[in-house]
C-alpha cells in the first residue's frame, strides 16, 4: 500500500499542529505527525543564534515587531535531513502528516523530488495576520513577531493541493475537509 503523506506549510501559530492532530485522529490508517519544531529542537542550543544556525532579528516596523530569521547551513543541512527522514519513513510504510514553515520554494521542490513515489499532497494554511499575531501572544512559547515577518514569505511562489483558512474553522473541520479531499 502507498504512503501519504500530506504537508501542512504555513507561518508560526496558523494551526498546523492542532490541524495534524486532528488529522491523526480522523485518519482511516494511523498517521505519523512529523513536526519541523521536532527536528530543530534536536540541534544543540548554540545553533539557535549562530551564523551557522538561526540568528532572529527583531525591529520594529509600525509599532510593531518584526522578527527575522536567517538561516545558515547547519539548519539547512538538519532541515534536508528531514526531508530525508521523511522519505524513508514513508518507504517503510508510514503515513505521514507534516507540519513545517516553507519560505524557500526549492524546500517544497525537494519535498515533491523525495516524495514522488508517494501519495503526497500539499495543504497551504492561512488567517489574517491580526489572528496569527494574537495566537503567537496567547501561546507564550513563540518569539513575537515572527509570524509578521513570515507571514507575506510562507505563501510565495508556492503552489497547494488545497488552501484552508484556519481562523474560519475548528481544527476538527479542517482535518475533515482534507481527509475528504485527499480520501485519507
Amino acid at each position: 500500500m502507498t504512503a501519504r503523506i500530506v504537508l501542512l506549510n504555513g507561518v508560526s501559530s496558523v494551526g498546523k499542529g492542532s490541524v495534524a492532530k486532528a488529522l491523526q485522529r480522523i485518519a482511516a490508517r494511523p498517521m505519523l505527525h512529523v513536526q519541523m519544531d521536532a527536528f530543530l529542537e534536536m540541534l544543540p542550543a548554540a545553533m539557535f543564534g549562530s551564523p551557522e544556525g538561526y540568528l532572529f532579528e527583531t525591529t520594529v516596523r509600525d509599532g510593531k515587531p518584526v522578527t527575522a530569521v536567517t538561516s545558515g547551513p547547519t539548519i539547512e543541512t538538519a532541515l534536508r535531513g528531514m526531508r530525508g527522514a521523511i522519505a524513508a519513513m514513508a518507504e517503510a510504510g508510514n503515513d505521514i502528516v507534516v507540519d513545517d514553515v516553507l519560505w524557500d520554494s526549492a524546500a517544497l521542490a525537494d519535498y515533491r523530488r523525495r516524495l514522488a513515489a508517494f501519495a503526497f499532497r500539499t495543504v497551504g494554511l492561512v488567517a489574517p495576520l491580526e489572528v496569527i499575531e494574537q495566537r503567537e501572544r496567547q501561546r507564550g512559547d513563540r518569539t513575537i513577531g515572527l509570524a509578521r515577518w513570515q507571514y507575506d514569505k510562507v505563501h510565495s511562489g508556492m503552489a497547494y493541493d488545497l488552501e484552508l483558512e484556519t481562523s474560519a474553522a475548528s481544527p476538527d473541520e479542517l482535518a475533515a475537509r482534507i481527509k475528504l479531499a485527499f480520501r485519507l
